[in-house]
């Protein structure tokens, strides 16, 4: 049984969850933190968070579940991925599915906690759906890339409505389009891994279509575009001040770093950059903008 919950945690890859979660709970912060400055403050409630977290990790355990049984067959042609469950049969098609069913149910399910804010119960499976057909926007459009990151940009825009509906929404906006970029961007790095094997299968990706150096150029671009909107973040928040443009800065030295580590001709580090400096980054700005926020 054990061994069988490993082998889920490890299909949904339940450690990339600190890519999103940070962004959402900044943005919850951010909403909290204008709720109270209303008159009379509205306190904040401990269901909120709990469902924030609850409706994080099944939201994208349903995604990730869902990816991988669409793209199981294609798995198993590309060298990187042909050891992942399914394509090992360490796992069966109908648990998977089913797994994946639960989790959607759960998703639904969690966001009854925000009651009486419905907005996250009526917009619980267009979410779902969005984020759950980025599996397939490979075989048709080389944006794939910026599908995942309008996937990930919910998150803080959903965690922003799930607190305080529409009001005052544009500071979540800014974040997401921040969340947008910064997904592209490093999205599109990791797909240089799979140059080969998509051009081969007739995948569409940005490398496939216009070369690696080209992709990490656009890639860079893209890390540029979510820079600035951090940056430009504080004008639509200004409870953020100095300590949240301190921690930007390193942000920005961390995005450098992550360009310097992969070159067309040397993708070994793709990994490191991928995961290592994108958790920084993502629990980095979380700390900071919530030690901005309390003080």
């Amino acid at each position: 049984m054990l061994q069988r919950l490993r082998h889920f945690l490890e299909l949904i890859r339940f450690s990339h969850t600190v890519f999103a979660l940070p962004f959402a709970l900044l943005a919850a912060l951010m909403a909290w933190h204008a709720r109270a400055a209303r008159q009379p403050p509205e306190p904040w409630r401990w269901q909120e968070l709990i469902g924030l977290v609850l409706c994080m990790v099944f939201a994208r355990s349903t995604a990730m579940a869902f990816n991988r049984l669409a793209d199981r067959k294609i798995d198993a042609l590309n060298p990187r991925t042909q050891n992942r469950h399914l394509p090992r049969r360490l796992l069966t098609v109908p648990a998977v599915a089913a797994f994946t069913l639960i989790c959607a149910a759960a998703f639904v399910t969690s966001t009854l906690l925000f009651l009486p804010n419905r907005w996250p119960l009526y917009l619980s499976v267009p979410v779902l759906a969005f984020i759950c057909g980025y599996s397939y926007a490979k075989r048709f459009t080389s944006l794939a890339h910026f599908w995942l990151g309008a996937a990930l940009m919910l998150a803080p825009v959903c965690a922003w409505l799930a607190i305080s509906g529409f009001e005052g929404i544009l500071p979540a906006v800014v974040l997401g389009g921040a969340v947008l970029f910064w997904v592209s961007g490093f999205d599109i790095i990791y797909a240089c891994q799979d140059y080969d094997a998509d051009v081969k299968s007739g995948l569409k990706s940005v490398p496939a279509r216009l070369g690696l150096r080209r992709a990490l150029r656009i890639a860079a671009g893209c890390h540029l575009v979510t820079l600035g909107s951090l940056f430009a973040l504080p004008a639509a928040c200004p409870a953020l001040g100095w300590i949240y443009y301190a921690g930007l800065g390193l942000v920005a030295v961390l995005l450098l770093y992550e360009h310097l580590l992969v070159r067309p001709d040397d993708l070994t580090r793709v990994n490191v950059a991928f995961f290592n400096v994108n958790a920084v980054i993502g629990i980095g700005l979380l700390a900071v903008g919530a030690a901005d926020l309390w003080l």
